[in-house]
């Protein structure tokens, strides 16, 4: 009865200390240690899906080396770091026993540089921004500018898509009131989408410019707001303007 009560003590002194976790935890590393030794360590690394993340950076965040015990590699962590990258969107990371890790990414897809108090941002196709510190690269894409623009961005380049030989010329747009955008051309004339029915109101402002090229005219503003009627006013020093039949019959404001 005294040898039981004293080895239940015992066991109670050493769960309590934390002596058994300590023995089992290193049983357990000694166990992932001498796995490597019977193949069980990583040699092969295979990504898919990796575009724009730096290569040097992703195996830095994976923590990974040739030759580490492949059950050390701790997938949940390291896909907890991985998503944390500003070009990641969503990631798989698999260890695939008995020596290959492999991740399947799914990258951001930048769309355009919103202008925002005075900064630039990049932001993808969902509107979220993509945190990077140089984005020199990205300066073809088109400008959007306004407090709530990357939200809609992606609906307006679809918009300007209609027409892409017009599009191509587009260098900013602003977001007004929420509701609609001015177009800014790259020959700074400015026009006016309304707020119903852009598409229609941008593929008839293509029409307009393979018939009467207006680009090269000396046009200041296309308002394209009013259903019944094109606007065109003309720079300051003609102060003079000009009004087109439209063809668009549908409401707008």
């Amino acid at each position: 009865m005294l040898v039981g009560t004293a080895i239940g003590l015992g066991c109670l002194w050493i769960w309590k200390t934390g002596l058994f976790q300590e023995l089992a935890g290193k049983t357990r590393w000694q166990f992932i240690t001498g796995s490597a030794k019977y193949g069980f360590a990583v040699r092969e690394v295979y990504v898919k899906g990796r575009i724009e993340t730096n290569k040097e950076l992703l195996l830095n965040t994976l923590r990974l080396k040739r030759g580490t015990p492949i059950l050390a590699f701790d997938p949940e962590a390291a896909l907890e770091r991985v998503t944390a990258l500003p070009w990641i969107r969503t990631a798989v990371i698999e260890r695939q026993l008995p020596d290959v890790v492999y991740l399947s990414l799914v990258e951001r897809k930048p769309l355009a540089l919103w202008q925002h108090k005075g900064d630039f941002t990049l932001i993808d196709t969902s509107g979220e921004i993509i945190p990077l510190n140089n984005i020199g690269k990205f300066n073809n894409l088109k400008i959007v500018v306004g407090w709530n623009a990357p939200k809609h961005a992606s609906n307006l380049l679809g918009i300007l898509a209609v027409a892409p030989e017009l599009a191509k010329r587009v260098k900013a747009a602003v977001r007004v009131g929420d509701r609609r955008w001015d177009i800014k051309m790259d020959n700074d004339l400015e026009v006016y989408l309304p707020e119903l029915e852009p598409v229609s109101a941008w593929v008839q402002l293509a029409e307009l410019q393979e018939l009467h090229d207006l680009m090269e005219e000396d046009i200041a503003i296309v308002d394209l707001r009013l259903p019944d009627r094109i606007i065109l006013r003309q720079s300051p020093k003609t102060e003079e303007d000009m009004e087109l039949k439209s063809n668009r019959t549908s409401k707008q404001s």
